[in-house]
């Protein structure tokens, strides 16, 4: 079997009662042994004994005055959003209950990375098992942020960061001037099962326009990440437009998305700047499950870039905006 997403945090959670996860001692403690918060030669007695009371017990209560000594006042705001985020954690029975909550609604007050991250760890354990890397790597699309490069019919969408990285590298060594000519490995059936050494520098792109496999893995992932909270059986096709006289439901997977298929639906101009940025288009489909007034008829699922061409998906719309019976 294949492992992958290592450094995410899934091995070392603890396992509830249906394959919940739990955030024990050993997962909370690996945050305190994040860069961010690791030790440097500039650390204070404070951040030092902050430091070890916090990696030898996670859950040791912090007061604001141990924050408030720290010399380094980046750290210590890094080390508030950590306890934060682990105050939000422990208010739930385990971390699909969490993030249930926070696609809910639920007021945070961490940044948003790690809400990516709880999105990374459970669709890795959703994803436990797989074996086909095409999949694996379309499903880093709905946590990580995609640069999308459009040419001769293809859809190329690569990490951001990584791409960031790699600019930054070509221009210190005076290699080039301008990101567009960084190099990301293309990921395609003959390669894929390169992913799996590599599954943790998210460093290869795919192509997800229409008929190529890519696509095809996003729609099977987003098939599981429904079945896995909502224990609702659906299957999710692509499709090129949407051209439904009774078009009656659709839910963005990003914002960007959200608003164009919002203003289309109620008759709003939109164009083909906007519209273009529409790089995805499924329909979802369940035999059960869905309000009276939508059996039988498609949901529209829709995927864009913004006006910058990056992908920000937010796989937690489609968990909440489905129009599901009661």
């Amino acid at each position: 079997m294949n492992d992958f997403w290592l450094t995410s945090g899934w091995h070392l959670l603890e396992r509830g009662d249906g394959g919940r996860l739990i955030p024990g001692a050993d997962f909370m403690a690996a945050y305190f042994h994040r860069p961010e918060l690791a030790l440097v030669e500039e650390s204070c007695a404070a951040e030092i004994a902050l430091h070890e009371k916090l990696t030898a017990q996670p859950f040791a209560a912090v007061a604001e005055a141990e924050l408030a000594a720290l010399a380094d006042s980046d750290a210590a705001d890094n080390y508030r959003a950590v306890l934060a985020f682990r105050q939000f954690l422990g208010q739930y029975d385990n971390l699909q209950a969490a993030y249930m909550a926070i696609a809910a609604g639920a007021a945070i007050s961490f940044p948003p990375l790690f809400v990516e991250q709880l999105t990374q760890i459970i669709l890795r354990e959703i994803m436990n098992g797989a074996a086909d890397a095409m999949q694996v790597r379309a499903a880093e699309i709905l946590f990580r942020a995609q640069s999308v490069t459009i040419s001769d019919g293809r859809i190329m969408t690569a990490d951001q960061a990584t791409v960031q990285m790699q600019a930054g590298q070509q221009r210190s060594l005076q290699r080039s001037q301008s990101p567009d000519e960084v190099q990301i490995d293309i990921l395609t059936s003959d390669n894929k099962d390169e992913y799996w050494q590599r599954s943790d520098r998210f460093d290869t792109s795919v192509d997800i326009a229409y008929t190529q496999p890519a696509l095809d893995g996003l729609a099977r992932v987003l098939e599981s990440w429904v079945a896995h909270f909502l224990e609702l059986s659906v299957r999710i096709t692509p499709m090129v437009r949407i051209d439904d006289e009774n078009w009656s439901w659709h839910v963005g997977l990003d914002s960007t998305a959200s608003a164009v298929l919002n203003d289309l639906y109620q008759g709003q101009p939109v164009d083909d700047e906007r519209l273009k940025r529409i790089l995805c288009l499924f329909f979802l489909q369940a035999d059960d499950g869905f309000a009276d007034q939508m059996k039988g008829r498609p949901v529209y699922l829709g995927l864009a870039m913004n006006e910058v061409g990056i992908i920000t998906a937010k796989p937690q719309n489609l968990l909440v905006n489905l129009p599901l019976a009661g």
